[in-house]
């Protein structure tokens, strides 16, 4: 099958041919119709991000049709269209059988988050030798073999280059606001970051009922579609200008919650300080390893809180299903988030155009 490899940081990806196994118990071989490319694709292809290891299958928000299914898998058969998502709950550990999968740390899902099937063992070779697909997924490619756990059968009528979203970008944007924030009608909303993700956290607050939606970024393109997928107010910011008082402008007591969408920690301490007594600052963008925030100790004392957030807090079997349900509904707009879509040979033009930034985000359509 052809998929696009990543041999080394900083160099362009490779599409190729590559040798992909036969699913083994548990697992199920997805036929990929259409993958999103996200930022987190860019941050293994730059070297900042600490699960590559390449050689490399990048993607991870892919959505396909199930070819065929290992044993003992019973959920999914042949012709299911599914999501993948991105990353798998073990099912077994206490957390899992607690319920609460979103802190599953198990062996089996850290093993995924390397690109690795419960024993270490990968699908995947490249000339004989093995190679990982991205987070378990790497969806860049034709074919994919992962783990059932990490599929959600959806209805064949949603559009596969649209459900392709909810594998990482969309749950990740609205889980923060619902599942996170848990973000309360008629309160005030600050998202700094208009990209893929920060535009799902604007649709996922006006999903919730927020009154008040202020958009932030540096660029115009991002803030007018912003303001077609709900925002209330556009901030355009200039780069080193003071965010919180560009805020505090528009909300002088400060919003209820604002949402980071970048990684940087220097636009976190702005956010922080742009809510007001009682506030929440949710930090979806991922940092540099390493970095410090800095934060006023004494602004903890008028119960503000700051909150990370993992995928946006997703349980796939959940999150999934009420994406999809909000999208027939007619209260989440996915067509407005694919600014263009590209064969799997044009794959590169696609993380150019995430360099940029000025894209919502660009689709790889793998069946052509």
């Amino acid at each position: 099958m052809r998929a696009a490899v990543m041999h080394e940081s900083h160099q362009p990806l490779v599409v190729e041919e590559v040798d992909l196994d036969q699913p083994h118990a548990g697992e199920v071989l997805v036929r990929i119709a259409a993958s999103g490319v996200c930022a987190s694709d860019l941050h293994v292809l730059d070297g900042t991000s600490t699960i590559a290891k390449p050689p490399m299958v990048l993607g991870h928000e892919g959505a396909g049709v199930v070819e065929a299914v290992g044993e003992g898998v019973e959920g999914l058969q042949p012709g299911d269209h599914v999501v993948i998502a991105l990353y798998g709950p073990c099912g077994g550990c206490g957390d899992c059988r607690a319920g609460d999968v979103t802190r599953c740390w198990s062996e089996t899902r850290t093993q995924g988050m390397y690109g690795r099937m419960p024993d270490g063992s990968t699908r995947l070779s490249l000339r004989g030798k093995p190679i990982t697909p991205m987070v378990g997924s790497g969806s860049l490619a034709e074919y994919a073999v992962v783990r059932e756990a990490q599929l959600v059968k959806i209805d064949r009528e949603i559009p596969l280059h649209l459900a392709c979203l909810a594998g990482c970008g969309v749950t990740t944007g609205v889980g923060a606001v619902l599942n996170v924030a848990q973000v309360v009608a008629g309160s005030t909303v600050a998202v700094v970051g208009c990209g893929g993700v920060g535009l799902n956290v604007i649709q996922g607050a006006r999903i919730a009922g927020a009154a008040r939606i202020l958009a932030c970024d540096t660029q115009r393109g991002k803030l007018d579609l912003a303001s077609n997928l709900g925002a209330t107010d556009c901030l355009e910011v200039e780069v080193g200008a003071d965010l919180s008082a560009a805020i505090k402008r528009i909300e002088p007591k400060g919003v209820d919650y604002a949402f980071e969408v970048i990684g940087s920690p220097e636009v976190v301490s702005a956010a922080f300080e742009a809510t007001r007594i009682g506030g929440t600052t949710i930090m979806v963008g991922s940092p540099p390893g390493g970095s410090q925030l800095k934060i006023d100790g004494r602004a903890l004392f008028s119960d503000r809180r700051l909150l990370g957030c993992t995928g946006g807090q997703n349980i796939p079997a959940r999150d999934i299903p009420r994406i999809m349900e909000f999208y027939r509904q007619g209260s989440l707009n996915l067509e407005k988030l694919v600014s263009q879509r590209l064969p799997l040979a044009r794959v590169n033009e696609a993380f150019e155009a995430l360099k940029v930034g000025k894209l919502a985000r660009s689709v790889i359509d793998l069946i052509e």
